[in-house]
């Protein structure tokens, strides 16, 4: 196996563990905080928005607001990790068909 195939290997775990692995949070929320989709219940859908879009900006109270609601810490950890790791899913796959593009236009 070769580097670049451990990589995407390590990278797929990741993802499958996120979304289907042992965890407080629902598999439904977990893929909408990963896939940054609305329909999360208000304080964790700004929450999942703000981690995905403007990471800096996430403050004790969107942490807050979102156990107010009824969210174990827990669950608000696990959505907060499915969201960073989506995004961060997103920006490797666009790296990928950038790279994949720049190769094929050099071909």
């Amino acid at each position: 196996m070769t580097d670049e195939d451990r990589k995407r290997a390590a990278h797929q775990a990741l993802v499958e563990r996120v979304l289907s692995g042992e965890g407080q949070a629902s598999a439904e929320q977990r893929a909408l905080a990963f896939g940054n989709d609305r329909g999360l219940a208000p304080p964790l859908d700004a929450l999942v928005r703000k981690v995905a879009d403007m990471p800096a900006r996430v403050g004790e109270a969107d942490l807050a607001a979102a156990k107010a609601a009824g969210c174990t810490e827990d669950e608000v950890f696990e959505l907060v990790v499915c969201a960073a790791v989506g995004k961060s899913a997103r920006l490797y796959d666009a790296g990928l068909a950038a790279l994949a593009e720049a190769t094929a236009e050099e071909a």
